[in-house]
């Protein structure tokens, strides 16, 4: 097993470097997910976004999230990376990949990676609307690929 790699990025992601990171003999399974800025937001135009964070306490939660994952999943290879800062519609935000030795692990554990990265890393996103405005989003108010709260 490699050790897991949690990332924040100040620049663009390499998918392509962080996709040669899962390579593994013993992987029959191969899974990505690329979370990517989209140009609306609960019926608002989006022209793009900026995410903070406290990137030591982010890292070491990332970290401790993909460790969690590893054992529970029986990953052999994990890697994740977020970025900060200004983000255009269509950049690449933030990537989850994993490798295991079936498919039957990769996709629960890929899916439970993005969605404890979004509840309990430290990462605040700022939206940028087409009206002009911009606002801070929460989990509970629909950010992070959550459906909003009725």
């Amino acid at each position: 097993m490699s050790a897991p790699v949690f990332r924040i990025a100040e620049s663009s992601i390499d998918a392509d470097a962080l996709h040669a990171r899962l390579q593994h003999p013993q992987a029959g399974a191969c899974l990505v997910f690329e979370g990517r800025v989209r140009n609306h937001n609960e019926g608002r135009a989006v022209d793009g976004l900026r995410y903070e964070a406290y990137v030591e306490l982010a890292e070491r939660e990332g970290r401790a999230i993909l460790e969690q994952a590893q054992e529970k999943f029986g990953l052999l290879a994990l890697v994740c990376e977020h970025r900060i800062g200004s983000l255009a519609i269509g950049d690449l935000a933030v990537w989850v990949g994993v490798a295991s030795a079936h498919r039957d692990a990769a996709f629960p554990a890929c899916r439970w990676i993005i969605d404890e990265v979004k509840a309990r890393v430290p990462i605040w996103k700022h939206e940028r609307y087409a009206q002009g405005d911009a606002g801070w989003l929460h989990p509970e108010e629909g950010a992070g690929g959550r459906e909003p709260k009725s």
